[in-house]
């Protein structure tokens, strides 16, 4: 989708962090945006921003595990803007501790959010995409966490994995269709995510349930590199609008994935090295155990 003068961007968690980038990037490209979110104060101050500017911007308030809630947003963007091309489905929470910890609640909180918040973005829009006949794209926002399985990020790694399965089969299936699909997969961006447990429901455990702190998880880490390259990528996380600048040019260029941080690069290799080296094993098996 190299021309995007015009074009409408639908961003879930777009009023802070990685969405905001995103929101901006896009504007700045002379693209219309929608930006939901579940955060009000979030959302007036993105208003406020988009307000001082000739971008046009509209706010509404969203939680994207509430498929009637997201049919409405999907209408309300119809109405403001006639049609939609982009979307952008951001929204995500992060919780870090020890998979034997995990409760129902805090996989329950994670998965509505992170995986439930990107099918029902998919499904609420995908017709309405198809119909316009001038194509689109979806970006899906996964996490380095989508390629690498790490210690005290059971939960989220769940997610972030499926989220990237569904998006390489969802590249293939909607490509007939001129629609494009990316994944995102950052690593440590500067943004509010480690604290999202702000928004975290009641039901779900609150505020006051687990949160984000791995790099206390890392604390008692058996692996010594391990735990000082954490350390040090949290103490160096990527600006957020380095990341919108990248989501806009996959989106103009059709790349799928968009991955961020290079020095995650040795560790995927090493997972699909792993991935190699255990084909050839289990074919050595067969072979010697005449199956």
């Amino acid at each position: 989708m190299e021309q995007v003068v015009g074009k409408v961007a639908f961003i879930t968690g777009g009023a802070s962090g990685l969405g905001l980038a995103m929101a901006r990037s896009f504007t700045g490209a002379g693209m219309k945006v929608v930006i939901a979110d579940i955060e009000d104060a979030a959302l007036e101050a993105a208003r406020v921003e988009f307000d001082d500017t000739n971008a046009d911007v509209i706010t509404m308030k969203v939680d994207v595990t509430d498929r009637q809630a997201m049919q409405k947003a999907a209408e309300d963007t119809i109405a403001a803007f006639g049609k939609v091309h982009v979307v952008c489905n951001n929204a995500g929470v992060a919780l870090s501790g020890n998979i034997a910890d995990m409760s129902y609640k805090d996989w329950d909180w994670v998965t509505r959010v992170n995986l439930d918040g990107v099918v029902n973005g998919m499904v609420t829009f995908i017709n309405l995409i198809k119909s316009h006949g001038e194509g689109g794209h979806f970006v899906n926002t996964a996490s380095m966490a989508g390629q690498v399985g790490m210690p005290g990020l059971s939960v989220y790694n769940t997610t972030k994995f499926a989220v990237v399965g569904m998006s390489e089969a969802m590249r293939q299936d909607l490509e007939p269709f001129g629609i494009g699909t990316s994944v995102l997969c950052p690593g440590f961006v500067a943004t509010d995510i480690y604290t999202s447990e702000r928004n975290r429901p009641d039901t779900l455990g609150g505020v006051e349930a687990s949160g984000f702190d791995l790099a206390a998880q890392q604390d008692g880490d058996s692996d010594p590199e391990r735990s000082e390259a954490l350390q040090n990528a949290l103490a160096t996380m990527m600006p957020a609008e380095i990341i919108g600048d990248m989501v806009l040019h996959a989106i103009q260029k059709d790349e799928f994935y968009i991955l961020s941080h290079t020095e995650f690069k040795e560790g995927v290799a090493a997972r699909g090295q792993a991935i190699s080296d255990s084909f050839d094993f289990w074919a050595n098996y067969r072979r010697e155990h005449n199956l």
